[in-house]
């Protein structure tokens, strides 16, 4: 029988050995296999497919996925030099993602993540939905084309636990022609559930502040959209505003009756809205005059206790953080936050009487040369969500590792990838060419410098922390090379002396 044959009938074997097992046996194994694993299985057998693909088991096996802290870099340009989008992710050891994130281009800025789904603004006609295990992309029409002074805070993206629903929101604001006094509010907010042709508007109970929206954003909490607006008549003079996104109704949530004390070095009280184990938060801080972001003092983190009753209670009042990450400041049982030496730190909390102390202070990764305020931190998974099942709505397509990086604002960036991949490439055919030096010199130089390893390079482009750390493997790899050279340069120097020195002796001699 031939060898083909033979593997064949095993591979046949083995396969229906397994589906004789029962389904829920299969079912409880496949729950621990990670999304990148079942999606090679899916090519196994139709059995495996139907069962991995079965909207019941997805469900399921997000239940039981990971979650990862996504951090996420927009677009800027630093010192003349552009930098695209980029995006890490780090898992519940804290352990940082190597590769970029194939599915944000370098032109897209996230706006919300969802069961695996990521929400990212474009500057063109359409946004995306992708996920970001699979690779699968949703392309949308935009409500409006080319909306003067859109922003991507505009948009949020939610599920529904109970209609199995996703759904887009768009803040959309008062034209500046007909109500130029108008032009920092909205009264409509433009919904677009996944699988829809159309986009709809419904008006909101007042009109409401676009800068708070712009400022702190807002966040997906249990089906709901949360987000801030101003309250001139309140203690805070701010207030939470709700969207449920079954019921598609308002309501207005007021925030705590305490005023927080301000002190006289700082400038003014910025409020953000954020998330912290499923539950509204909202940070509170003094910031620089100067630097709206960068926070003095203390930061108050209160948390909604009970929707119905508009209670609240205060968990944290945090001393001598710089920047904080939004719109999820936690990851796990640590606050994540940010210095303005360039450096996101994770820490432990000590709560004391809600005073707490910063313990525990662990680096995590350097984000220069990004600004600090140029940051957003998602809590997201990794699943098996279909985005196929939607494309009468919009374009399916996997992502296009090339997508956007074509344009010619990009070139720079590319060929700077490109001299570095170039330079490796250098560095490893020295490295082999310099074994026969090695041989030539002895095993002193072999102890002194080891043997570097001979390591295949990635096609796969990395993320902006492994970039800097790639760099510096490189750049250590060039000095390397260059001490053993001149290591073998001083020593075959020695060896010619000491032959014309022997030489010479035994020319005197005779």
């Amino acid at each position: 029988m031939v060898p083909n044959e033979v593997n064949s009938k095993k591979q046949r074997n083995e396969e229906c050995f397994i589906n004789c097992l029962p389904r829920d046996l299969i079912e409880r194994v496949f729950l621990r296999l990670p999304v990148s694993t079942l999606l090679m299985c899916v090519g196994v057998c139709k059995p495996w497919q139907n069962l991995i693909r079965d909207p019941q088991f997805v469900t399921l096996h997000l239940k039981h996925a990971s979650r990862f802290a996504l951090l996420f870099f927009g677009k800027e340009s630093i010192a003349g030099e552009r930098h695209p989008s980029e995006a890490v992710l780090i898992d519940e050891a804290w352990s940082q993602s190597t590769y970029a994130v194939p599915v944000v281009g370098p032109d897209d800025i996230l706006f919300g993540s969802c069961n695996g789904l990521l929400g990212l603004y474009t500057k063109t006609s359409s946004i995306k939905i992708a996920n970001l295990a699979t690779g699968e992309c949703l392309r949308l029409e935009k409500p409006v084309k080319n909306l003067k002074g859109d922003h991507f805070s505009f948009y949020s993206f939610g599920f529904h636990p109970l209609t199995k629903e996703y759904k887009i929101t768009h803040f959309l604001g008062d034209c500046v022609d007909v109500c130029p006094q108008n032009k920092d509010r909205f009264n409509v907010i433009q919904v677009y559930k996944l699988g829809d042709e159309t986009w709809k508007d419904i008006r909101t109970p007042e009109g409401l502040s676009l800068n708070c929206v712009r400022n702190s954003c807002s966040i997906n909490v249990d089906g709901t959209m949360y987000w801030l607006t101003e309250d001139m008549a309140a203690n805070w003079q701010h207030a939470v505003m709700s969207f449920d996104l079954d019921k598609e109704s308002f309501a207005r949530i007021q925030l705590p009756a305490s005023v927080p004390e301000d002190c006289a070095s700082g400038g003014p009280r910025q409020y953000w809205i954020t998330e912290i184990d499923w539950k509204i938060s909202i940070s509170t801080a003094q910031t620089y005059p100067s630097q709206p972001r960068r926070l003095v003092g203390e930061l108050q983190i209160w948390t909604l206790d009970n929707k119905a009753e508009q209670s609240w209670s205060q968990n944290y009042n945090i001393q001598a953080i710089d920047y904080i990450p939004g719109p999820n400041l936690a990851h796990g049982e640590k606050l994540l936050a940010q210095c303005r030496d360039g450096n996101l730190y994770s820490y432990e909390l000590l709560a004391e009487n809600v005073t707490s102390k910063l313990l525990k202070m662990a680096k995590l990764l350097d984000f220069s040369p990004h600004k600090p305020d140029n940051m957003q931190s998602y809590i997201c998974v990794k699943s098996l969500v279909r985005l196929d099942v939607y494309k009468k709505a919009g374009i399916v397509c996997r992502p296009n590792q090339r997508e956007g990086w074509e344009l010619e604002k990009w070139e720079a960036w590319q060929h700077m990838i490109s001299k570095m991949e170039e330079l490796w490439s250098r560095v490893h055919q020295k490295e082999h060419e310099n074994d026969s030096i090695r041989q030539q010199i002895g095993m002193k130089i072999g102890q002194k410098f080891p043997v570097f390893p001979d390591q295949p390079r990635s096609l796969r482009r990395l993320n902006l922390v492994e970039q800097k750390r790639d760099l510096e493997a490189l750049l250590a790899r060039i000095n390397n090379y260059v001490e053993i050279i001149k290591v073998g340069a001083s020593s075959s120097n020695a060896v010619i002396f000491s032959r014309n020195h022997s030489e010479g002796e035994d020319a005197a001699e005779t």
